[in-house]
């Protein structure tokens, strides 16, 4: 599927720009859908995942900006963290202590402060 959609997007498709993580996105007047807008999608560098797209990219797939989103219009505030990917299902994933999946093993102790709800 994946030879299908390079070879659909170097026929009819233009190439718009490309994000930091290489993926590469591309749009189509000739495929107008929905409301005669251009058609707009994405040929993801490495594994599909939806959450390698930067906000503002995301924004133009879906139509709510027009304006193609270019690396040096971004205003970068100290507060703002780096991009990372989904770690969920991968070795990077976190898990709490006390987790089956975890290192640590050993289960925090309860403060006794709880006390459970009992029905009348």
């Amino acid at each position: 599927m994946e030879l299908a959609n390079k070879f659909f997007s170097k026929l009819f498709g233009k190439k718009v720009g490309e994000d930091e993580f290489g993926n590469v996105f591309y749009k189509s007047n000739r495929f107008s859908r929905y409301f005669s807008r251009d058609m707009r999608w994405v040929i993801y560098n490495g594994i599909p995942e939806a959450t390698k797209i930067s906000s503002n990219w995301y924004s133009w797939l879906h139509h709510q900006d027009d304006k193609l989103p270019i690396k040096n219009t971004k205003t970068l505030y100290k507060w703002i963290k780096p991009r990372t990917l989904n770690l969920s299902g991968s070795q990077l994933s976190y898990y709490p202590s006390g987790h089956f999946f975890s290192n640590d093993k050993v289960r925090l102790e309860s403060t006794g402060d709880y006390v459970a709800w009992k029905p009348k």
